[in-house]
């Protein structure tokens, strides 16, 4: 099976990058801190929020990736194409006019 971040759960997605991917939630109503160390997946609550401490995905892991999935999107592919397509054109420009002075 391939090793990318869609074939992988979302609680080990989470766990990855604590703080950036994911925050702790805490409600004491129901009796002092249950927020668990580590996370698993019974400690994460993707949408429906949980009674007690627990961790809650952010924006960040839900929208923003980082650049961790590999799409084009994220990893910046067409800004980095249009950055080499200028390269070559400054490189031809520059090479003409070289060739143009002797």
């Amino acid at each position: 099976m391939s090793r990318t971040d869609k074939t992988r759960p979302h609680w080990v997605r989470m766990a990855d990058a604590p703080m950036v991917t994911c925050v702790p939630v805490h409600d004491h109503r129901t009796g002092p801190c249950t927020l668990p160390d580590e996370i698993t997946a019974d400690s994460v609550s993707v949408g429906y929020p949980k009674a007690g401490c627990h961790w809650v995905a952010t924006a960040y892991f839900w929208w923003g990736c980082g650049g961790s999935d590999g799409c084009r999107e994220c990893t910046g592919y067409h800004f980095r194409r249009e950055e080499r397509r200028r390269s070559r054109h400054r490189a031809r420009r520059e090479l003409h006019a070289y060739h143009d002075e002797d």
